[in-house]
């Protein structure tokens, strides 16, 4: 079974569409100011070229690299009743060193 299988569709994604909402952690901080390295939550349809493409044209940076994980969503309980947060897609980006990202 391959590792990896890329979806195809048709649909193209805006690059406010790609970019759901910067991820403002305490590790985030962090991988900000030591690597100039930035997470954001993505759309689950969209890849690192995408991601490369929404941050160089939202924010007017340039971007180096980016890695993508899946995250799988979290046990919780309600009562009796037993659930799952929703799994979501995170991009660490990581820009070139005369760039940085001001959220606030």
């Amino acid at each position: 079974m391959p590792r990896h299988i890329p979806q195809k569709t048709s649909l193209e994604l805006e690059p406010h569409q790609v970019l759901l909402r910067p991820l403002v952690t305490e590790k985030g901080t962090n991988q900000s100011t030591r690597y100039n390295a930035y997470a954001f939550e993505i759309n689950k349809l969209a890849t690192k070229i995408d991601v490369r493409k929404a941050v160089e044209k939202l924010f007017d940076v340039k971007v180096e690299k980016v890695h993508i994980q899946n995250r799988k969503g979290k046990p919780r309980r309600t009562r009796q009743r037993f659930g799952y947060t929703a799994d979501w897609k995170k991009a660490i980006v990581t820009l070139d060193k005369e760039h940085t990202i001001e959220f606030f």
